[in-house]
Formats: C-alpha cells, sequence, structure tokens
C-alpha cells in the first residue's frame, strides 16, 4: 500500500477483491502504527452515507504496499473514529 494511492484493493474475507477508495493515511505516534480509511467503491448504504473501513499496516521498506492489519484495541478504534470525526467537521 503506496502512503500517495488514492486506491487500493483489498481482499475480503471471501476472497474477493474491492477496489476501495482511500480516505486518509496517518501515523500514529500513541501506537506507533500507520492507520488507512478507505471506503469500497462499489458498496453504498441504502441512505446513501459511505461505508468508511479502517486498517493498520507497516510499509514495507520502501514505504510503500504494506499488508493490511486489523484494528486490535479499543483505544484504536476510539482514535479512529476521532480521526473520522475531524475529517468529517472539515467537509462540512
Amino acid at each position: 500500500m503506496d502512503h500517495g494511492e488514492q486506491h487500493i484493493t483489498v481482499i475480503d474475507e471471501n476472497g474477493d477483491e474491492q477496489l476501495c477508495e482511500v480516505i486518509t493515511t496517518f501515523h500514529s505516534d500513541q501506537f506507533n502504527k500507520a492507520y488507512v480509511l478507505y471506503s469500497p467503491i462499489a458498496q453504498s448504504e441504502e441512505e446513501g452515507e459511505v461505508i468508511v473501513h479502517a486498517s493498520s499496516f507497516i510499509p514495507n521498506g520502501e514505504g510503500e504496499d504494506g499488508e493490511l492489519q486489523p484494528i486490535e484495541t479499543e483505544e484504536e478504534w476510539n482514535m479512529l473514529e476521532e480521526v473520522l470525526y475531524a475529517l468529517d467537521s472539515e467537509e462540512e
């Protein structure tokens, strides 16, 4: 996963590939991890809300093409919700 990419391909639990739009990537000093917030391009909710997924990732030696990892703790989820809320507030 490249920090500058606008799209990533994610493999879901069924082994299917999904093209996703990258909302933002950032590094958290608190958890010493890089994170990506992304939204499946083909997926939408009936209410018209954007579905947002979050993962941590560890960039490879060149700083790109990292492998997505699941969010592990409630503290990480809380931090990610704050980041998403801040991004949403900026857009309004």
